[in-house]
């Protein structure tokens, strides 16, 4: 007879069991779809570009060729703060992406237990059990839920897609420090060539003062003339304070993006430095493939997709399954007895009903975060697209000005050497060398300023189409 009855008990449980599985495809879950975004005037340039190649396709071992460069690039992805912080948010995102993939997989517990009760001698079962009971139990208990409507199976995609973020983001943080570091160094070589120029200025000037005093003897020059030129003199002096100022603040800059303590750098020269591969931008929409804060905020949106459908399958009833079993005995020397086995299996639909507009709640702060995400994803697309269009016209513009500093560089110098001719001779005053000898100290500057630009304005386009992390 037991056996009869235990037969049909596994009978109804196999046949739960079997429901619950074929339920378990019937999901209500969405499947997420990318929105529809226009992206062919991203980029505000006269000639679109139609070919898929971009400059962000490269290394940026292919792009830097300055030794000193690429050897800091090196270090700031091994040693930088921000970096090796991103790396343990990636570790923490892919320990809960684990944790979804095992939704579908039930729990199970065991352990021993020992219980005693005492009961009322006037009780039901304080007449039978005199004093008290003593029970002692090996019990494992098993829970399992199926995934009928996709709760499980969104949760899942949910961690994935977090975990995706938080790798767009270490993405996303090392393309920003490869153009820091690239930045701060061209910043470190402009700044080394504006000494060099300062310190031939100083030297120039000071050989004037003692030219200006010998014609103040001779007469054809006043006082004024000579404290003018000392003036002038001692005005390029504080300019040379003022660039070994900003030269020692930048190699702090290069020392935290390296995760070093403040010190000197090794460099090369600005003359050296030359970008030799073309500009290329790509369609725009590869910024969805190439930028890795608009994959990261496309993964936020997927995130928060798939969170309003476990928000939404909440309304509906959960099948559960759990069974427990094991040892059960009133005496412990019983315990290992085979007559001590013992074994329960539940099935049931649970349908919520009043919970405090919980479920309600969920939904609507889910379908909330849902429309912000996906507000910050075409925001940020559209950011990366003016990001682009400005690091294109900076390069261009920067490029056409650049011949234009040189001639104007070269027409200074001839300048101020013809007035320093003209005035030793008596054809032209001091005002006319000083204003020479001014303007050309700030067009070399100027030219120098301009060789940087061009360099950060390539640097910013390779960042903002999304290089460097690949």
């Amino acid at each position: 007879m037991k056996s009869i009855i235990s037969h049909k008990n596994l009978g109804k449980g196999t046949l739960l069991l079997l429901v619950a599985i074929t339920l378990q495809s019937c999901f209500v879950a969405r499947d997420y779809v990318r929105p529809e975004i226009e992206t062919k005037a991203l980029f505000r340039t006269e000639n679109l570009p139609t070919d898929s190649v971009s400059i962000a396709d490269l290394s940026w071992k292919d792009l830097f060729k300055d030794q000193y460069l690429e050897q800091y690039i090196e270090e700031g992805l091994q040693n930088n703060m921000d970096i090796r912080i991103a790396i343990q948010q990636m570790i923490a995102a892919e320990a809960y992406a684990k944790q979804g993939k095992a939704g579908y997989l039930p729990t199970l517990s065991a352990g021993p237990n020992y219980t005693h009760q005492e009961y009322s001698e006037n009780s039901q079962f304080g007449s039978i059990f005199s004093g008290g009971l003593d029970t002692y139990d090996i019990t494992a208990n098993l829970s399992w839920e199926a995934d009928i409507w996709g709760k499980i199976r969104s949760n899942k995609r949910a961690s994935q897609a977090d975990y995706l973020q938080s790798v767009a983001g270490h993405q996303a943080v090392k393309t920003q420090l490869i153009s820091n570091i690239a930045n701060t160094y061209y910043n470190l070589l402009a700044l080394d060539a504006q000494l060099e120029v300062t310190k031939q200025t100083i030297a120039t000037r000071k050989s004037g003062v003692e030219t200006i005093k010998a014609l103040k003897e001779a007469g054809q020059v006043t006082q004024v003339a000579v404290d003018q030129n000392i003036a002038q003199y001692n005005s390029a002096r504080a300019l040379q304070i003022d660039i070994e100022a900003a030269i020692f603040k930048a190699e702090n800059t290069l020392s935290i993006l390296l995760g070093k303590a403040p010190q000197e750098f090794e460099r090369s020269r600005l003359d050296n430095q030359s970008i030799d591969q073309e500009i290329e931008l790509g369609v725009p929409a590869r910024l969805l493939r190439n930028r890795p804060d608009v994959m990261a905020a496309e993964y936020a949106l997927i995130k928060d997709f798939e969170l309003t459908n476990v928000a939404k399958s909440s309304f509906y009833p959960s099948l559960t399954l759990t069974a427990s079993g094991g040892l059960q005995s009133l005496e412990l020397d019983n315990l290992l007895n085979a007559n001590s086995l013992f074994a329960t299996v539940v099935g049931g639909l649970t349908q919520p009903l009043l919970n405090q507009r919980k479920l309600k709640t969920q939904k609507e702060v889910a379908l909330a975060n849902q429309e912000s995400s996906f507000l910050n994803f075409k925001k940020t697309l559209l950011v990366a697209g003016s990001e682009v269009s400005n690091a294109l016209f900076s390069y261009e513009a920067e490029t056409k000005k650049f011949e234009f500093r040189k001639n104007e560089v070269e027409a200074l110098r001839k300048a101020e050497s013809n007035s320093e001719e003209l005035l030793k001779n008596g054809y032209a005053n001091y005002l006319d060398l000083l204003t020479a000898r001014q303007s050309a100290l700030s067009a070399e500057l100027n030219l120098i300023t301009n060789k940087l630009s061009q360099l950060s304005a390539t640097v910013e386009l390779y960042r903002a189409l999304g290089g460097g992390w690949k």
